[in-house]
């Protein structure tokens, strides 16, 4: 059961925009980050939501969408993201947020993925921009960006060839993502 959710939690970056996500979903997959582990359980994270399409617009404007596809700007009008969380550090808990940020992503995502929805984790990101187009106060610094909404696009997994490991879309639109086989990640020694 978990391998397919792992399986079905892709990167994905085009959506289907007349499908919304409810404030109240987003509060849900953020109460799993809450319960999940954290380092010297100093829950440091924080997070803004978003499902407004102003505040929307303006969070998209800030963000990086794929680095190996250098053709693409991003998703166009009606495949864009119907929601947002902006996950933060609360300095005034911790300086650091240890390995927090990608447990509670991994979870966030699982819980959109098991409801039928899908995400893009984002860390290249207009952080001055965001900071001040949300009006975020200094004690707090942007770590991720999930970009969340129902996935219009085919993510498939393949094996790596010759050691690339930069993902691609086909002439059909579908995205490719090499991954390493596991006999390259265990190291018998």
């Amino acid at each position: 059961m978990i391998k397919d959710l792992i399986l079905k939690n892709r990167s994905y970056r085009r959506f289907d925009e007349s499908v919304q996500i409810s404030a109240e979903q987003l509060k849900k997959w953020i109460d799993l980050a809450r319960l999940s582990g954290s380092g010297k359980n100093m829950q440091p994270m924080k997070y803004i939501l978003s499902v407004d399409p102003d505040k929307n617009e303006k969070i998209f404007s800030t963000l990086g969408w794929a680095g190996y596809l250098k053709d693409w700007d991003g998703p166009v009008k009606g495949e864009q993201p119907v929601a947002y969380i902006v996950q933060l550090l609360d300095t005034s808990i911790s300086e650091q947020f240890f390995c927090d940020d990608g447990i509670a992503m991994q979870s966030i995502l699982l819980g959109a993925v098991e409801e039928g929805f899908g995400g893009c984790i984002f860390r290249t990101i207009n952080k001055p921009k965001l900071m001040g187009y949300l009006n975020i106060p200094e004690q707090f610094q942007i770590i991720n960006v999930i970009a969340l909404g129902k996935p219009v696009e085919k993510v498939v997994i393949e094996k790596v060839k010759n050691g690339d490991i930069k993902y691609w879309r086909d002439e059909k639109g579908t995205h490719h993502v090499p991954k390493r086989g596991l006999d390259e990640l265990i190291i018998d020694l």
